[in-house]
């Protein structure tokens, strides 16, 4: 599932780029995935919408299994 992830985050990436962000796969603990924003994604008010209805909407699609994407500092 490692690879899957990061193959999904890695289409993901340059729209988070585009805005000064990215994101970092930190690991995967049984059907949840956590991730760190960086950049200006970080700091962004909008960061936990970009989190859920981007990172998370995309990555459940691609796999299924997944059940949650979070944030950690």
């Amino acid at each position: 599932m490692l690879e899957k992830v990061q193959t999904a985050l890695n289409k993901i990436r340059p729209m988070l780029q585009r805005d000064g962000g990215d994101v970092e796969l930190v690991g995967i603990e049984g059907k949840i995935v956590k991730v760190k924003l960086q950049g200006a994604c970080a700091g962004c008010p909008m960061s936990q919408m970009t989190l859920k209805n981007g990172i998370e909407k995309i990555l459940k699609e691609e796999i299924p299994e997944i059940e949650a994407v979070e944030n950690v500092e």
